[in-house]
C-alpha cells in the first residue's frame, strides 16, 4: 500500500471458512444467545432438583444435555463444523453472505423449521426459521455503522450498525490489514 489510498482502490472480495467451536467470536456469540438462556435454565433446574426427590429435573437437563449434543453432532455432519462465508467491502459499505453450497443446506433446515413450526403449532420456531434465513446475507452501509472493533489477533473486525445490525468480518491473515485500514478510513473515530 505505498501512498495509494484504501479507499480507492476497487471493491475487496473474499471467502473464508471459519471453525465454528474453534472461533472466539462466534463461541461468545452462541453463549450469549444459547448458554445464556439454557444457563438460567440450567440453573432453575438444578435448584429444583436439590429441592426436591422428583426426577423431572433431571430428567430435562438431560434432555438439554441430548440436544446440545444432537446439535454439535448435526453441525459437525452437516456444515463440517465451519461457518462459510463470503465478504464484499466496496464504496457502498460492507456485504457478508454465506456461502452457496452452505446456504442451500441453510435454506433446506430453516424451511423445514418453519414448516415444522407451523404444522407442531410452535410460532417460536417457525420465527427462528425466518429469522435465520433473512441473516443469510447482511449488508451495512459505512453511514449506518456506530461502532467497530477490531481483534487483529483473531484476524476479525466487528462491524455494529443500529441494534440488530451486525457483521463479524473475518478476515484472512493476508487481508486483515488492508481491511482494516479500508474500514478505519471509513468510519474513523468509530
Amino acid at each position: 500500500m505505498t501512498g495509494k489510498n484504501t479507499q480507492d482502490l476497487g471493491p475487496r472480495e473474499w471467502l473464508i471458512s471459519v471453525p465454528i467451536f474453534r472461533n472466539g467470536v462466534i463461541l461468545r456469540q452462541l453463549a450469549l444467545a444459547v448458554g445464556l438462556p439454557f444457563g438460567i435454565l440450567v440453573v432453575f433446574l438444578f435448584f429444583l432438583a436439590g429441592n426436591s426427590s422428583d426426577a423431572g429435573a433431571y430428567y430435562a437437563l438431560a434432555l438439554i444435555g441430548g440436544l446440545f449434543l444432537l446439535t454439535y453432532l448435526l453441525i459437525m455432519a452437516l456444515y463440517g463444523g465451519k461457518y462459510d462465508a463470503a465478504f464484499l467491502v466496496d464504496d457502498k459499505g460492507i456485504l457478508c453472505r454465506t456461502q452457496k453450497s452452505q446456504a442451500k443446506a441453510n435454506l433446506i433446515i430453516n424451511g423445514l423449521a418453519v414448516l415444522l413450526g407451523l404444522f407442531a403449532r410452535v410460532p417460536a420456531a417457525a420465527g427462528a426459521g425466518l429469522l435465520a434465513q433473512s441473516r443469510q446475507s447482511v449488508f451495512l452501509k459505512w453511514s449506518d455503522i456506530r461502532k467497530v472493533t477490531y481483534r487483529p489477533q483473531q484476524h476479525v473486525i466487528l462491524v455494529r450498525g443500529r441494534l440488530t445490525e451486525s457483521i463479524a468480518v473475518f478476515c484472512t491473515d493476508d487481508n486483515y490489514g488492508e481491511i482494516a485500514a479500508i474500514v478505519a478510513a471509513r468510519c474513523p473515530g468509530k
